[in-house]
């Protein structure tokens, strides 16, 4: 019973660790759409980007068994993040003029109001919301069953485990993104690098729908090998590295200075 137990401890210290990578990608996002806003609807837009992100992750919890085993409703998470992402990213990469492209994108969100751009927030929430909870669900299966009964369509040690774990992610999401918004005044270029973070998150969940047994393109246990474990992660961290040392960050420090 209690080798059963630290199973448990060390399955839930991974979840928290793997649900503050993926909530610091949620709130890098949730500064970047929302920072072309006044100051004021800045962070009532931010505040509204956090709560929606407490009401859908909480939702997917008990939507376990359906999120987990419906393949489209995968496949429209994966379409809408790599949408979101490479149209940034190949835009930022391949405009015309590539020195006014920030001022463009600032123009263009300038003339989307509030509420448009709230419900950006709430479809990259939804989106996110759909990773964590897959994310969540691949470790807490593979603990062994506890004598909590069934809670979601799932065993209920399991379950607490999610609850735990995604409660974790949600108290990160509050305090990293007014973190993430001053940080991106300091170092514009993170703008980019959040929107590449977020279609290399839209390739996990593709991953994920491509090794869905309905699907059967990968391998089912693909997405949760070792493998596929070390290239995502190996990946977000060369990104966020090239983010952070992009050039664009240093002009950006010398005006400042």
């Amino acid at each position: 019973m209690e080798s059963i137990w630290l199973e448990y401890v060390w399955a839930l210290l991974i979840l928290i660790g793997l649900e503050g990578l993926l909530s610091a990608d949620n709130a890098l996002v949730l500064a970047v759409i929302a920072k072309h806003l006044p100051e004021d609807q800045k962070k009532r837009a931010i505040n509204y980007g956090i709560l929606m992100a407490f009401i859908f992750r909480f939702g997917a919890l008990f939507a376990i068994s359906f999120i987990a085993n419906v393949w489209w409703i995968q496949a429209i998470g994966a379409a809408y993040l790599l949408y979101l992402g490479l149209k940034h990213v190949i835009k930022a990469r391949f405009g015309k003029h590539n020195e006014n492209i920030h001022n463009d994108d600032e123009k263009e969100s300038a003339g989307k109001g509030f509420w448009p751009t709230v419900g950006k927030i709430a479809l990259a929430d939804l989106a996110f919301a759909i990773d964590s909870i897959l994310a969540a669900v691949a470790i807490a299966l593979g603990l062994p069953d506890s004598q909590f009964g069934e809670i979601g369509g799932m065993d209920g040690g399991q379950f607490a485990v999610v609850v735990l774990g995604g409660i974790a992610g949600l108290i990160l999401i509050k305090f990293a993104a007014t973190w993430f918004v001053k940080l991106l005044e300091k170092r514009p270029a993170l703008e980019t690098t959040a929107y590449a973070i977020v279609a290399w998150v839209g390739v996990k969940l593709a991953v994920i729908t491509f090794a869905h047994k309905d699907i059967g393109v990968l391998d089912p246990h693909f997405p949760h090998s070792t493998i596929w474990t070390l290239i995502f992660y190996g990946v977000l961290v060369g990104i966020a590295l090239l983010g952070w040392f992009a050039p664009g960050n240093k002009s950006s420090e010398k005006s400042s200075a």
